[in-house]
Order: C-alpha cells, then structure tokens, then sequence
C-alpha cells in the first residue's frame, strides 16, 4: 500500500466484503436442507450426537465442499473453469463425481507424498541426514506407491524389511531418517509412524522388548559419496526372546530377520494398532481432529471420541486390502465430512464428535501455491547447505518439494515442519502475528501482486463490465462467486477510489488475501 488511506479502505473492505464465517449462517457457505445419511460414517457420527443432543451443522454449499475437497486431497485450488462448470452443474451426483476424479489425479500423490515427508523425516541434511540423493530416491518410491495404490500393509511391509543401499533401494531410508541409529530410535520412529504409539509412554521393560525387533539393524559405508547399506547384521547367533506390543511372547531364532518377524505380527488383519493408526490419521487430516486425537498418541489415557467410528473405519480398511483411496472415499463422501463450517450447538464436545467441519488455516505449501496459482507467479527454492548444491526450478509446485532442507521465509513463518521428529504437531497451524504482517505489509505479497500477469488478464478482458472483474476476482481467490452484498460493497470501494482502476482491483485482491476465507479451509 501506498499510503495509510489506501491501507485503512483495505482492511475496511476486509472486514465489510468478507463476513466472518461464525456469524453466518446462510448463502454463500450452507445449505439448508434436511439431514440425509450418506453412508454409515454419518449413522454412527450422528448416534453419539444424539447422544448429547448436538445438532449437526448444515450442509456445506457447492462452492465451500469445492475448495475444501479440492484443497484437502490435492492440496490446490480449483481453477477458474472447474468452479464455474461444478456450479452450474445440477446433477445430483456432481460430489461423489469430483471426488472420484480428484483421487485418481497425480496431484492427490503429490500432496500425500508430501504429508508422508513430513511423518517420513525426509530431509537431506540434519539432524535426519539423508543427503539429496537418498531423499530423491526415497521420495520417488513414495509417491509412486501412493500413485499407483500399493496396498498399504506391503508399503509399510517393504519399508520396515529392505536392506540395500539408500541410493538403489529407496525403502531403506526409513532406517536412515532417524536421529540416532541405535535400536531404541528405530523402535520409537517405528512405534510412533505406523501404531501411532509415543514410545516414551510404555513401560522400560516394553520399550526394552519393541526394540529387541530392531537390534540387528546395521549400516556400513560404500566408497560413493554419502551412500550407506542398511543390512541385517549376520554376527549374533544368540535366540531372541521378546514380547510383541499386545503382550504375545515371541522366540526368534538366530537364522530369521526380527525386523520380518516384527513386520509380520504388525500386518495382519487382526493386529489392534495398524489399520486402526492410519484410518484415524487419514481422519484427522480430512477432518482436522482425530478419532483419537492428536492421531499419534494413541494410549489408554487419550481415548476414541467414537469408538464404533473408528472400528468401522478400521474393518472397511482391512475388507479393502488396505486399499488407502477407499478410506479416502468413505469419508470425503460422507455428509459428516460434507457439512458447514458453522456450528449449530455450543456444546463443548461439538468439535471433538464431528458436528461440524472445523476452520483450520491452509499448510504452508498449500497457501504459498495458492497464492502463486492467482497472480501467476513463481518461488524460487534452492539451498546452498546440501552437498551439491541444490536448486529448484521456479515451476515447481511447493507441494512437490521432497526435501525438508529445502525451504523459504514464508514456508518457515507460516509453520512448515522442520521433519525432525515425526510428530503431527511440528506442522504449526496456528495464526501468528508475523504471518498476518507478511501479508499485509511485505515486498514479497505485493510484489507478486503488482507483477500478476493473470490478474491484468483479468483485468483486461472483462474491460467494460466492473461486475464481471469482480465476479472473476472471486472465483480464482475464494472459489466462489460473490454475493449481491459484496458486489455493493466493492463497487462502493471502487466509486470512491481516486486513484487508478487497476490500483483499485489490487487492493481488492490483497484484502481478500487476507480473508480468513481464503486463509483457511472451511
């Protein structure tokens, strides 16, 4: 902004032009329709409201489930063209239609790839110290598993047994990205990766025994640079005796792999804390809270919200073959996970029962993207600390970055993890003073906005029709059209704007910029 008039009109359009989703209860994020089961994620979810006499928020409108199914299964707003033709699309079946469609594109194993880095530990360099090539490799393997919908029981199958090089074969890296290398670290990444289970909570004596499974793990150099073997160390001959985690006694003798044995016990069908983990992850990140919450400290003492929930989830997994897009499906279709942002009961258990879809600011990769799909700009990423030196192309997605090292200002202020620990709660997704000045007030922000290529495409091909630029502003930031309201406000904006038109539209987009509406999926 240039001045402090232009700054105040700004804000004062910010909070006229965008209302604040807790106070609305109407057009343009609802409907209100009457309640219809979907499926039994919906039974089971309004049994236990019932149970506490909490009403269910309304039916998400066309243009909210949009930008919200299109932003949390791949990560990235829906263009121009694609929210236009969905809303005036009138068949009944356009939502399941779009979901279908969405979990088959290569974007939807971008963003998973992505949310696996962060529980995976990618990173090249420390303290996970996996270097640009294993974190290349191990990346790729990633992302085509989840592209080409490798069960998940063989992907975590293959990711706890592989021995070889981290450079030839990628799984092995899961050895290498923890701090510490020693039986008790793999133990705890294992634990808290694919049971959800905080190591540090079990008794010495389990935590003892877990990590026997993993006390023949070993790694050797190579003569190439940075590589390393993960091998299962041939030396001991002595028989193991441990415990699984459910209190099964297990004896291992010298010529089996522990890490297989282990492996096999988590796997099977009738293993309490494997399918029931990854359900309740997936959960938590298309609903914003877990089943059992947060989703990687599942313990006696953190109780499921809704058990019959997450044992419904748990056996449709397991009936699947562990097919991760089923889960996927069920919940996205479910009019649970279809319902408005805007609750219709106080109660304090609304939010941890499912009664409505919380509002939960978008990960840093996403909103930098975002940001950059509308003003058609681009982000430099490189990183002088790998060796080599590591450079990005500008056209490449943020939600495509594969290295944890690699990183911004932006993407470090507005809480990407650092991938040290595993732990959901690394990702910050809280709003902080220092992000909402870098979009109010930096070169960065502005500067995309003032270079905007797309923006003065708008511009100038709705010339002649002020209603049109508007109506498309809107579309490309909060994928929706605006109501008749906001379009009085905004003309009133421009009528009283002495300056230039396009100086004028550019204080329009900065606002909404900073709208919790397009801050936040909602």
């Amino acid at each position: 902004m240039k001045n402090f008039n232009k700054f105040y009109f700004t804000f004062l359009l910010i909070l006229a032009a965008v209302p604040s989703m807790a106070a609305v209860a109407q057009n343009p994020f609802e409907k209100d329709v009457k309640y219809k089961i979907k499926n039994k994620i919906d039974k089971l979810v309004l049994e236990k409201l019932n149970k506490y006499h909490i009403k269910p928020a309304n039916l998400s409108s066309d243009a909210v489930f949009l930008r919200r199914v299109y932003l949390d299964v791949i990560g990235t707003l829906p263009t121009q063209q694609e929210v236009t033709r969905f809303l005036s699309d009138k068949k009944p079946g356009k939502r399941n239609k779009t979901i279908n469609s969405l979990l088959k594109r290569k974007e939807f194993a971008d963003y998973q790839a992505l949310k696996w880095g962060d529980l995976l530990r990618i990173k090249a360099e420390f303290p996970i110290n996996l270097w640009p090539n294993a974190v290349q490799a191990y990346h790729a393997w990633i992302h085509n598993a989840i592209e080409h919908n490798m069960p998940y029981n063989k992907f975590v199958y293959e990711l706890l047994t592989s021995s070889g090089s981290n450079f030839r074969e990628p799984q092995v890296n899961f050895y290498r990205a923890v701090q510490g290398k020693t039986p008790e670290s793999i133990a705890n990444a294992v634990a808290l990766t694919f049971m959800g289970i905080r190591l540090n909570k079990l008794t010495e004596k389990q935590q003892v025994e877990m990590a026997t499974f993993f006390s023949r793990v070993a790694y050797k150099k190579t003569e190439e640079w940075k590589e390393e073997i993960v091998y299962l160390n041939p030396e001991p001959t002595n028989v193991l005796h441990t415990v699984f985690p459910d209190g099964e006694k297990i004896t291992i003798q010298p010529d089996q792999d522990p890490r297989t044995v282990f492996a096999d016990w988590l796997t099977a069908n009738n293993n309490p804390y494997f399918a029931r983990n990854i359900v309740n992850r997936i959960w938590s990140r298309m609903m914003g809270i877990g089943i059992i919450n947060p989703p990687d400290d599942i313990c006696a003492s953190n109780p499921a919200s809704n058990p019959k929930l997450l044992s419904f989830l748990e056996k449709e997994f397991i009936k699947s073959k562990y097919n991760l897009r089923h889960i996927y499906r069920l919940i996205l279709n479910s009019r649970t996970y279809q319902q408005s942002s805007i609750p219709r009961s106080n109660n304090p258990k609304a939010e941890s029962l499912f009664a409505y879809y919380p509002v939960r600011q978008l990960d840093a990769e996403v909103l930098i993207d975002a940001i950059c799909t509308i003003t058609d700009t681009r982000e430099n990423y490189d990183s002088a600390i790998p060796e080599p030196f590591t450079f990005i192309p500008n056209w490449n997605k943020t939600i495509n970055l594969s290295d944890g090292s690699i990183t911004s200002p932006f993407l470090e202020i507005f809480g990407r993890p650092a991938r040290d620990t595993g732990y959901e709660s690394e990702r910050k997704s809280n709003t902080t003073a220092a992000q909402r000045l870098h979009l109010l007030n930096s070169t960065h922000i502005q500067n995309k906005l003032l270079r905007s290529r797309k923006l003065k495409r708008i511009i100038r091909q709705t010339r002649g029709s002020r209603d049109e630029k508007i109506r498309a502003i809107y579309i490309n930031i909060l994928s929706r059209y605006p109501t008749e309201n906001e379009l009085e406000v905004v003309r009133e904006y421009l009528n009283s704007e002495s300056g230039s038109p396009k100086q004028a539209i550019m204080d329009i987009v900065w606002a909404l910029f900073n709208s919790k509406e397009f801050l936040c999926k909602h």
